[in-house]
């Protein structure tokens, strides 16, 4: 025999999804609270997750009829837990995917962005001067020139110019110094008149005239 579930009436389901909207305020500061280590676009997404998930179980409570035991915080927190655990609504994470969550728990490990690397770290430099097409004595030039310009700048300046180096979009450089995009542009526009600035301007001396120097030496 197969039973057949009866389904709620149209005022019965308005009236539950009016409940649950009440509650996604209260679920969505637990999911804040609780990835709060995460990046910013990471986060955003996992809480989504988890107010997809809860509202998956608000859903099912609501076809038992227990809307009663139905409250903010369980619902939160079986959220969390599913996104956790690897599991999403309408499908799975991979635990073979570097970037899934589930990966990097159970195997222990985690994924750094260039972004994140310390100032005294020349990773960003290498990106920019690592290639076979520039002769090695300007990227030579170059490597010594940009780290004598970015020494000279202010610090949020410095630390402006060495994301920026990366490659990052004026999108993610707003919301990793919390400024606006517009700001990033003017600032954009101001570290390039200081670069052409400091090259024009580069007194006898300096390292690219000494190694100007030394090349016309060998």
């Amino acid at each position: 025999m197969i039973a057949i579930t009866k389904q709620p009436s149209q005022s019965f389901q308005a009236e539950a999804n009016e409940k649950f909207l009440k509650l996604v305020p209260l679920i969505e500061r637990y999911a804040q609270t609780a990835f709060r280590q995460l990046w910013p676009e990471e986060r955003e997404e996992a809480v989504c997750e988890v107010i997809a998930n809860a509202f998956c179980f608000f859903q099912r409570l609501a076809q038992l009829g227990k809307l009663d035991v139905a409250y903010s915080t369980p619902l939160a927190r079986y959220g969390v837990a599913r996104f956790w655990a690897g599991r999403r609504v309408g499908g799975k994470a991979s635990t073979r995917d570097v970037y899934s969550f589930v990966a990097q728990r159970r195997r222990r490990f985690y994924l750094e962005s260039l972004q994140a690397v310390g100032a005294t770290s020349t990773a960003w430099l290498e990106i920019l001067a690592d290639n076979r097409i520039t002769p090695v004595l300007d990227q030579v030039v170059f490597r010594l020139d940009f780290r004598a310009w970015l020494g000279a700048l202010k610090w949020r300046d410095r630390k402006l110019a060495e994301f920026l180096a990366v490659g990052s979009t004026p999108s993610e450089t707003a919301r990793q110094f919390r400024i606006s995009r517009a700001r990033v542009s003017q600032l954009r526009r101001e570290l390039e008149t200081s670069w052409r600035k400091f090259q024009a301007e580069e007194p006898h001396g300096t390292a690219s005239t000494q190694c100007d120097s030394q090349s016309e030496a060998v």
